[in-house]
């Protein structure tokens, strides 16, 4: 499945490091630290009816991200949302965006890994696109599991919303060379972690069941989505969760900023099979939808 772009993404204005400019005039140097070794952090934003959602949400993560990072000179909250508001209205956004919001260690000196010769701060891209939830959240998506394995805290902490993005990208070749939507990662000791994309959750029994946030990213949908299930009386629970759980769950989908919720159908060749007597998932698509006037902040 490969979206295809808007038109109207074509005369798109972007906002780089304090300007705004046309599409074909957004650059950034070769000597940015995003460049020299994928040094940045990112958030991806949804505009809803004239406004972001889960702002605070994705701003209070890309600050920790940045601080985890040791990067110096951040811009302040106040200061990325009055970009992102001069961005959308320079563009006459309002409904169907996805922002793309990246924080890089900024351009360095010299060519080198160093952080010390990154002394000119932080580089701020915002690229808004008109663009609906990737994938198709009324008949499902279908999953292979990779053989990339997410990373662990040993390795690369998940928990920094950085932009090297290998290992993922590794996956989701698979899954394009095996024809399936998406790929499963698994963490190290085997237990699914998230997709390439996106975070995961399993339905059996009526009960949701979501990976522990160590190899996978704390989404800021999938803690939205754990919130929503708790105020809306369904147990949901965090735990490892084995390939052979996945296969046989009554219901299963992954979610993201980029997808919203979206069923998974079929993973490594085995149907979804819902044997139980409820379908749980449409409810939280429910009331997912009925959140996103509350937590969307009017720009």
């Amino acid at each position: 499945m490969l979206q295809k772009s808007d038109p109207r993404n074509v005369n798109i204005k972007i906002y780089v490091g304090g300007n705004i400019v046309n599409r074909d005039e957004a650059k950034i140097s070769v000597f940015d630290s995003v460049v020299q070794g994928g040094d940045a952090v990112w958030e991806g934003l949804r505009v809803y009816q004239g406004g972001i959602f889960c702002l605070d949400r994705h701003l209070n993560r890309l600050m920790d991200s940045a601080k985890a990072m040791a990067f110096v000179d951040i811009p302040s909250k106040s200061d990325i949302k009055k970009a992102l508001v001069d961005t959308l209205q320079a563009n006459g956004m309002t409904n169907d965006v996805h922002i793309r919001l990246t924080l890089t260690r900024g351009r360095k000196t010299t060519s080198g890994m160093d952080p010390r010769l990154n002394i000119y701060g932080p580089t701020l891209i915002i690229l808004p696109e008109y663009k609906p939830p990737v994938y198709d959240n009324e008949n499902g998506i279908t999953v292979i599991t990779s053989t990339i394995r997410r990373n662990s805290p040993n390795n690369l902490d998940s928990k920094i919303h950085h932009n090297n993005l290998i290992n993922n990208i590794l996956a989701k070749i698979q899954s394009n060379v095996a024809g399936a939507d998406a790929a499963l990662m698994l963490d190290n000791y085997g237990f699914a972690s998230e997709l390439n994309g996106t975070n995961v959750f399993t339905i059996k029994d009526g009960i949701i069941y979501t990976p522990h946030a160590d190899a996978c990213l704390h989404g800021i949908t999938r803690g939205l989505v754990i919130q929503l299930a708790r105020e809306n009386n369904f147990t949901c629970i965090e735990k490892n969760i084995s390939l052979t759980e996945m296969y046989s769950a009554d219901e299963v989908f992954c979610t993201g900023t980029m997808g919203e919720l979206t069923p998974i159908v079929m993973i490594d060749g085995r149907e979804i099979e819902n044997k139980s007597t409820d379908r749980i998932l449409p409810k939280m698509i429910h009331a997912f939808e009925q959140s996103i006037h509350k937590y969307t902040e009017q720009i």
